[in-house]
């Protein structure tokens, strides 16, 4: 590792551990620092109101921040290297529509809140987040099996994206059928949310995350071979077709994890590959993973401060902040597609 790396590295650290204790202090509510080190630290004497605040509502929305945004930005980096495409993302594969279809069976369905799905022998909260992974997964089933299938990656880009229009397709057809209040319910949690993880929910969310951030990192040597081309990986001994089912289980897991606790998050899977890159200066994902995984969770991160107006005057909804970010990126890198090269 030179000395730009990892002076990035110590950056986007620094930044990553500001971010967040500005998650932690910043809010609705303003709580001084040295009473969040306290609460965090066990200290009684601090407000029960700041408390509950912090350890019931901020601190799992900034560790949820923090995972969302690498689980999105690795998601992202995985599906560009795999397909070569520097617009390749998390949503590509329809895996998020999927998602959102499991979502809208649920609440269009079924029943009309976040809070309540009285249809269903579970709380409505956890009905909705079993439909979203269960959604994305049926998705994700479906293009592993075309992966074994179809040889050409470019093929199974285009059978991924029909997928995620028949998926967009059924969502449709629901909203048409269903009653105004569920319409706007859906839509509501489509805007996506950093919020929805509680404290109980936080370890399984967090397990999950991790799995598949554990198997992307494993993926890196093969992910490097592939830059240099399938019949070049393949006499280095790589297994390309196991490697890219294995690519996609990894982004699968992400993607469905952070799409069933957090709603459809746009951008930050897209844009921060391409932040990463630019940053780095190289397609060596040796280097360029820790890379993204610690952008993705500064803009994450930076997103969810943002989100809160001044003043406490209300939080914006998460897809009105990403795309702020994330557009201006994906413009730049297509003005100056000719000069960047991502596949080196």
């Amino acid at each position: 590792m030179n000395k730009q790396s990892l002076s990035i590295y110590v950056w986007l650290s620094i930044c990553l551990v500001l971010l967040f204790a500005g998650s932690l202090v910043y809010g609705a509510v303003s709580i001084p620092l040295d009473a969040v080190a306290d609460i965090l630290m066990g200290n009684e004497t601090v407000k029960e109101s700041w408390r509950q605040i912090l350890l019931n509502s901020r601190l799992p929305q900034a560790v949820t921040a923090l995972l969302t945004g690498a689980s999105l930005a690795v998601s992202g980096l995985l599906l560009q290297t795999l397909f070569k495409n520097p617009l390749a993302g998390p949503s590509i594969l329809g895996i998020s529509d999927g998602a959102n279809l499991g979502v809208a069976a649920v609440m269009l369905y079924f029943g009309g809140t976040l809070n309540m799905v009285n249809s269903l022998p579970m709380s409505g909260y956890l009905a909705i987040v079993v439909a979203a992974f269960a959604g994305a997964c049926l998705i994700l089933g479906i293009i592993i099996f075309f992966s074994t299938k179809v040889k050409s990656n470019v093929m199974l880009l285009i059978i991924g994206i029909m997928v995620g229009y028949m998926a967009s397709s059924l969502i449709s057809i629901l909203n048409y059928y269903a009653s105004t209040d569920k319409v706007h319910a859906f839509v509501m949690w489509g805007m996506g949310d950093f919020s929805g993880v509680s404290s109980q929910q936080l370890p399984f969310f967090t397990t999950c995350s991790l799995v598949g951030l554990l198997l992307s990192i494993l993926l890196i040597k093969p992910l490097n071979a592939l830059l240099l081309g399938e019949m070049y990986a393949a006499n280095l001994g790589i297994k390309v077709k196991r490697t890219r089912v294995l690519i996609l289980l990894c982004t699968g897991i992400l993607t469905a994890t952070a799409t069933a606790f957090c709603g459809p998050i746009s951008f930050i899977g897209l844009a921060v590959p391409h932040i990463a890159r630019l940053l780095l200066g190289s397609s060596n994902h040796k280097l360029l993973l820790p890379v993204t995984l610690l952008t993705g969770s500064c803009v994450a991160l930076l997103c969810n401060i943002v989100m809160v107006l001044p003043g406490g005057n209300g939080i914006l909804p998460l897809n009105a902040v990403t795309p702020l970010i994330g557009a201006p990126v994906i413009i730049y890198v297509i003005m100056n597609r000719k000069n960047i090269q991502y596949f080196n």
